[in-house]
């Protein structure tokens, strides 16, 4: 080729095809260059395992001590132990919500606060492929630890309660409470990301998920109207309860109870609408 030739090509501007791993692989390391991602994942793991294994640890002691059912349970019936909800404790889960919740939203402020989205949206354009990109990462991430932290949390206690009637993930609902608890992982890191994305705040995300998931629900708990237990049993908290509940040890029925079937649309129904709305005001929300 000519020097005039060569001098034309290099003055040509070219084209670079981004694909769509691009800016999977760029997320990816972004997500695990936060050291606070560290400190919430862990955090949260310790957190929630503690307080189970501090629950079966305290149950199996006074079961050492007193092997008959000592306490009433409500409408005068005989207390009946529940190994399963040691695993499950309400307290422990909310805490994990939370958590998980602000893993997904910094993913989102992170880079609202150091200005960084604007180098993620020159580098890569296609508003859209940058969004699914972090719903892929973080989907992945925290369907992975929340399956670590519910297999954890089940075995651990469970062996604590070996000698008081402790289940094995093959007894009736164990597998359905661990995958529960799993998948509320990603549920509850998608919404985390959703309200990030509006909030584009830390602390003011923070805030905004303890709300949505862990203090709006309890507006909606009364069995007066039908209307506000039926909004309440599609809330993430209240569809997961509902899922790692002992069908052995259930005592009494709900008022508007809510199905297993129902409770797993719910979950799969937020993590929906938190997913496309992160990608709707991702992809056209000014920076």
């Amino acid at each position: 080729m000519s020097a005039a030739g060569i001098r034309a090509a290099a003055a040509t501007p070219r084209t670079v095809r981004v694909r769509f791993r691009d800016p999977l692989s760029a997320e990816w390391i972004k997500f695990w260059s936060l050291r606070s991602t560290y400190a919430v994942l862990a955090g949260g793991a310790l957190t929630v395992t503690g307080i189970n294994v501090n629950s079966a640890r305290v149950n199996a002691d006074r079961l050492t001590r007193n092997p008959e059912p000592p306490l009433d349970g409500p409408a005068g019936l005989p207390f009946v132990f529940d190994p399963l909800a040691a695993a499950f404790t309400d307290p422990a889960w909310q805490l994990f919500m939370v958590f998980t919740a602000c893993a997904g939203a910094a993913v989102v402020f992170g880079e609202y606060g150091s200005g960084l989205i604007r180098t993620t949206f020159a580098a890569v354009p296609a508003r859209r492929s940058v969004a699914a990109a972090k719903l892929t990462v973080v989907v992945a991430v925290a369907l992975g630890y929340g399956a670590l932290v519910a297999g954890a949390s089940f075995g651990l206690t469970q062996a604590v309660l070996r000698d008081h009637r402790g289940l094995s993930i093959g007894d009736p609902g164990a597998l359905r409470a661990v995958v529960a608890s799993a998948l509320l992982a990603p549920v509850c890191a998608l919404v985390g990301m959703a309200l990030a994305v509006l909030v584009r705040h830390a602390a003011g995300s923070v805030g905004a998920a303890v709300g949505v998931l862990v203090l709006l629900p309890g507006l909606f708990n009364g069995d007066t109207y039908r209307w506000v237990r039926e909004i309440g049993n599609v809330m993430p908290v209240n569809a997961w309860r509902e899922l790692v509940k002992n069908p052995e040890r259930a005592i009494g029925a709900a008022k508007y109870p809510i199905t297993h079937l129902e409770a797993w649309l719910a979950l799969g129904g937020w993590a929906l609408v938190a997913g496309g709305l992160t990608v709707l005001v991702l992809g056209r929300r000014e920076v």
